[in-house]
């Protein structure tokens, strides 16, 4: 496994790191020994960084990940969870509820400290209270000692050039912006460099869109683009290839990504991705697979308010009009 800078930290992170998203069930119905045992895995695969979040199954992703990272070394790996976003449509980043969003965070982790703490979803609210109580909010952890550093988190591009030039973060989550089917993340490198701000990826799959399988009902993207995605992923299947090994190896292949995270409560699964990463990719496969791609490249959808959703609309109205 590679490690990579996460920008200012100064934390070296395993290139390819664990997304406890799936412990919450999210995804599908999942049992609670073997979810620990994936996370187990995880760690003895090389990956060094866990991120997780309330949100994720309604506390149970927090619940069941504290169970399995307690019976590890607290210096085996690097941890992040998230305040602000508790439910579909609830929302609380007044500075009262980031400070007993942490300690129910920690209590359910059972640990005493945060590596990482990101505000999550950052574009359902005002950015006044952002600003003015959410980051001061994070500032004061960080002095108590509760957090290493601190962050924010959202889908829209534009949500990260409007914030950060008025916040001072450590980090920033970013998902479904560096996959195969887009890669606009790169548009924010040169600010994030210019701030030295480390920076997570997440979503290698583009939360599902690049598989055989049909899509969960919940994912907000488009008919067509679903339909290019899942026919690029049936070209890989007809070639004895799969996608998400593809998928995961072209995520983690950039050198200015520090890390990317991919969640699973599969114990096979989530080896066989860390042996991916050291394994070289099919270059021939991955060129076919862009061009199949091409026509939906960089397309995204709406998420918050719309002010940070310029050119996720112009897409859908693009997409509506096909």
């Amino acid at each position: 496994m590679k490690f990579r800078k996460l920008g200012k930290t100064g934390l070296d992170v395993s290139v390819l790191s664990f997304g406890a998203s799936s412990l919450g069930s999210v995804f599908r119905q999942t049992k609670e020994e073997e979810s620990i045992r994936t996370v187990h895995a995880a760690i003895d695969s090389g990956m060094n960084y866990i991120d997780v979040s309330p949100y994720y199954g309604l506390t149970k992703a927090e619940a069941v990940l504290g169970k399995a990272i307690h019976q590890l070394p607290r210096d085996k790996f690097l941890l992040s969870s998230k305040a602000g976003r508790y439910g579909e449509s609830t929302f609380d980043f007044t500075s009262s509820r980031i400070f007993s969003s942490l300690e129910e965070s920690l209590s359910r982790l059972q640990t005493d400290y945060l590596d990482i703490l990101f505000l999550h979803d950052v574009e359902f609210v005002s950015p006044q209270i952002i600003l003015e109580e959410a980051v001061p909010a994070m500032h004061e952890l960080k002095k108590q000692g509760k957090i290493r550093y601190c962050g924010i988190s959202g889908l829209p591009l534009q949500l990260f050039e409007q914030l950060l030039p008025q916040i001072d973060v450590d980090v920033i989550l970013s998902y479904c912006h560096y996959s195969l089917n887009d890669t606009s993340l790169l548009s924010l490198l040169p600010l994030l460099h210019e701030k030295g701000i480390g920076l997570v990826n997440a979503s290698p799959l583009s939360m599902g869109l690049l598989t055989t399988r049909d899509t969960a009902d919940w994912h907000p993207a488009g008919a067509r683009l679903k339909a290019i995605c899942k026919q690029a992923a049936e070209y890989c299947a007809s070639k004895g290839a799969d996608i998400a090994k593809l998928a995961v190896q072209y995520s983690t292949s950039h050198e200015q990504i520090p890390t990317t995270l991919v969640s699973t409560a599969n114990p096979r699964n989530i080896v066989q991705n860390a042996a991916w990463v050291d394994e070289p990719m099919d270059t021939e496969l991955l060129h076919e697979v862009l061009e199949i791609l091409k026509p939906i490249h960089n397309e995204t959808w709406l998420s918050g308010l719309t002010q940070y959703n310029r050119h996720a609309s112009q897409l859908e109205r693009s997409d509506i009009n096909l």
